[in-house]
C-alpha cells in the first residue's frame, strides 16, 4: 500500500573467539530506506501529493517464520496523525517447485492521531509463482469489522506481476487490485459505494547492489481529486541493506 522505525541488533565476537566452522545464524534481518514522491496505498495518495520518507526493517527465521515493521510519513490530520506503522507477522516458504506462498497478520498504527480510533487489523495471503526472471502474485487481505472502519469490513485482492529484464539491471512491473467495503476507492472518493479498482505500471534500475531508482504511473477508481485520487507518475529513490 506505505513508511519510519528504527530497531537494532547487534552481535559481537573477538577473533580469538570466533569459531570459522560455526553456523549461519538462523536469523537475518533485512531493511530498506526510502524518499518517494507520492505515497499511494492502493491507489489514494496518503501524503496529499507530497513527498514521503518510508523505511522498514525485517526480522526472519529459517523456517520461513518473520516479523517486521514498515513506516511513512503522511500528510498530517487529526484522525491519522503524521505518521503511519505498520506492524506485522506471518509466515513464507515455499509449496511447490517454483511456488511461493505468504500469510500473516498487519496491523496498521497510527501513534500520533488524537481524533477517533484509526488502527486497522488485516489478515493476508498470497502465492507466488516465479519462472526464469518472471514472477506472477496473487493475493487477498481482508479487515473484519472494525470501529477504525466504521464499523464496516473490507476486502482486497490483488495481481502483481514483474520481470527483470536479462543482462540488464532493469525490473518491470504492473499491479492490478480491487477493493471492496470500507476502503473503496469509489467510497472514498463520494462516488459511489461500490468497489473498486487501482492500477500501476513501473520500472526500476539498479544503480548499486543497495541502491535503486524506480518510477510508477498509478490510477484508481472514483472520482479524480488533486492530490487524493487523480492519476499520478510516483518516483522511488530505495536503498537496501
Amino acid at each position: 500500500m506505505a513508511a519510519s522505525l528504527l530497531a537494532g541488533c547487534a552481535l559481537a565476537a573477538t577473533p580469538a573467539l570466533a569459531d570459522e566452522t560455526d553456523a549461519p545464524s538462523e536469523f537475518t534481518v533485512t531493511g530498506n530506506a526510502a524518499l518517494v514522491t507520492d505515497y499511494r496505498f492502493r491507489g489514494i495518495s496518503l501524503s496529499a501529493g507530497d513527498v514521503a520518507v518510508q523505511g522498514s526493517i525485517n526480522v526472519n527465521h529459517a523456517s520461513g517464520f518473520y516479523a517486521g515493521a514498515w513506516a511513512s510519513s503522511l500528510e498530517d490530520t487529526p484522525v491519522y496523525g503524521n505518521m503511519e506503522l505498520d506492524v506485522y507477522g506471518g509466515w513464507t516458504g515455499a509449496v511447490a517447485d517454483g511456488l511461493t506462498a505468504d500469510v500473516g497478520l498487519l496491523y496498521y498504527v497510527y501513534p500520533n492521531g488524537n481524533v477517533g480510533d484509526a488502527n486497522v487489523f488485516e489478515p493476508y495471503a498470497s502465492l507466488t509463482k516465479t519462472l526464469g526472471p518472471a514472477s506472477a502474485k496473487v493475493g487477498v487481505a481482508y479487515a473484519w469489522k472494525q470501529d477504525s472502519l466504521g464499523g464496516d469490513d473490507n476486502l482486497y485482492v490483488y495481481t502483481d506481476w514483474s520481470l527483470g529484464v536479462p543482462q540488464t539491471p532493469i525490473s518491470l512491473s504492473a499491479h492490478l487490485g480491487y477493493t471492496d467495503g470500507a476502503l473503496s476507492p469509489k467510497l472514498l472518493t463520494g462516488k459511489s459505494t461500490d468497489g473498486g479498482f487501482d492500477y500501476s505500471l513501473g520500472a526500476s534500475v539498479a544503480v548499486t547492489k543497495n541502491l535503486s531508482l524506480g518510477v510508477s504511473y498509478i490510477g484508481v477508481d472514483g472520482n479524480s481529486i488533486d492530490s487524493v485520487s487523480n492519476d499520478a507518475v510516483v518516483g522511488t529513490l530505495k536503498a537496501s541493506f
